[in-house]
């Protein structure tokens, strides 16, 4: 192929070297196409995930500012569309009312259920570790395909190189040249797919750290929502 190449015109655009390429070099170029659709589709997936949560956790903390007790915020909370925010909430209190019965419908400073033991408070304290714990990885779903892709996309991009490369000398020691002119096109077509391999690499490995230091904020701001709700409950005298 590279010295039939010789003879006709050569490619003078990457494209027209896709064109022409081998085989072998256009398998390359498939799999690192389909990586290249599945990094693009993950980054739009998760950046309409994280603004969503981002929307829904804006609008619970502004509803939250309006509220002075517990059982006013949940009230308020469960009338909100469903997000990681209200899972936790609903999810302590839930435990909390299995504990003590009634306990929310208390008046302020008037709690005849008695308040938590210390098992108890550690116990709430260990449902909401696990209820936060459940929503980061839930919103951590998929983010490690985007740093696999972006390690595996440079590899294949050299393995087509160097597949390209051995079958250009093959090619050449068959047809007994080995002017420039031979040899050009064919490291030329080898290269393309090292090109291709970084230009699927690049935009995964920044989506990938994007959204890890996202997920680390939504991690942390739940988690001191999750505190904020054992504050509240201590702060009403029923822990």
């Amino acid at each position: 192929m590279i010295l039939s190449q010789i003879g006709d015109a050569l490619p003078s655009t990457p494209w027209e070297l896709v064109y022409t390429s081998g085989p072998l070099i256009k398998v390359v170029l498939l799999v690192l196409l389909v990586f290249s659709i599945a990094t693009w589709f993950l980054i739009v997936l998760k950046w309409w995930q994280f603004r969503v949560v981002a929307n829904h956790g804006s609008q619970l903390f502004g509803e939250l500012e309006r509220t002075s007790r517990l059982d006013d915020a949940y009230r308020v909370v469960m009338r909100l569309p469903e997000s990681p925010y209200r899972r936790v909430l609903k999810e302590g209190v839930n435990f909390f009312s299995e504990l003590r019965p009634g306990a929310l419908q208390a008046v302020e400073g008037h709690d005849e259920h008695g308040t938590l033991t210390s098992t108890q408070l550690e116990t709430l304290r260990m449902i909401f570790a696990k209820e936060v714990a459940a929503e980061r990885d839930s919103m951590a779903r998929f983010i490690p395909w985007l740093a696999t892709i972006g390690s595996v996309s440079p590899l294949l991009g050299l393995m087509g190189t160097v597949l390209g490369v051995m079958t250009t000398f093959l090619g050449i020691a068959s047809g007994g040249s080995g002017n420039i002119a031979a040899v050009a096109p064919g490291v030329a077509e080898a290269l393309i797919t090292t090109v291709f391999g970084l230009a699927v690499a690049i935009p995964a490995v920044i989506a990938y750290n994007i959204f890890v230091d996202r997920l680390g904020l939504f991690a942390g701001e739940l988690e001191g929502f999750a505190y904020e709700i054992v504050g509240t409950l201590a702060r009403e005298g029923r822990v």
